[in-house]
C-alpha cells in the first residue's frame, strides 16, 4: 500500500449500527439539518440523537460541514479528469507527488490508482484554455511526472455524496 499524504489510516474501525447510518445520510443531504429535525427523521428524541451526533463528530466519521456551491456561480464549471504517470513511484517519490498535489488549489481531487497509470486528478476550471494553463504550469510541473492523459467531461451525471450503506 502507498502512503497517502492527505489521509490517516483509522485503527479502530468504528461500528456504525442503522441509525448512525440514518444520521449520516440526513446529514449528507441536509447538513444544516437541526438536531431536533434530525432525531425526528432518524427515529429518536433529541438527547440521544445529539449524543450520537457527538460521537459520531468525535471519532472523526463526520469530517466536517461545508457548503456545496454551484460551480458555474464561481466560473469553474469545466471538469477534466488527467491520468497521470510517474517515472518514479518510490516511497519517497509518491510522497513528494502527494504533497505538491496537496498545495495546488487547481487540482480539486487526487486519487492513486492501481492499474495502468498511478494517479487520477479532477481538474475544475473555467474553460479548455484555463484547463492547458493549468495542464502546462501545474500538473506538468508536479514532481516525477512522465505522461498524462486528459479527459473533458460532458456532463456531471452524479456528483457529491452517496449512502453510508447499512
Amino acid at each position: 500500500m502507498h502512503p497517502d499524504a492527505s489521509t490517516t489510516k483509522q485503527t479502530d474501525p468504528l461500528h456504525l449500527d442503522r441509525i448512525d447510518r440514518r444520521i449520516l445520510n440526513e446529514l449528507m443531504r441536509e447538513g444544516r439539518i437541526s438536531v431536533t429535525d434530525l432525531a425526528e427523521r432518524v427515529g429518536l428524541s433529541r438527547t440521544p440523537c445529539q449524543a450520537r451526533l457527538a460521537r459520531l463528530q468525535a471519532s472523526g466519521a463526520i469530517r466536517g460541514f461545508r457548503a456545496v456551491v454551484d460551480p458555474a456561480v464561481l466560473g469553474r464549471d469545466h471538469v477534466t479528469f488527467v491520468e497521470v504517470r510517474l517515472t518514479d513511484t518510490s516511497v519517497a517519490a509518491l510522497e513528494e507527488f502527494n504533497a505538491a498535489v496537496a498545495e495546488a488549489p487547481e487540482i480539486e481531487e487526487c486519487y492513486m490508482i492501481a492499474g495502468g497509470f498511478d494517479y487520477l486528478l479532477k481538474v475544475r476550471c473555467a474553460d479548455i484554455r484555463d484547463y492547458r494553463e493549468i495542464l502546462g504550469k501545474v500538473i506538468s510541473g508536479l514532481p516525477h511526472v512522465a505522461s498524462t492523459s486528459t479527459h473533458v467531461s460532458m456532463q456531471a451525471v452524479k456528483e457529491i455524496g452517496g449512502d453510508a450503506r447499512p
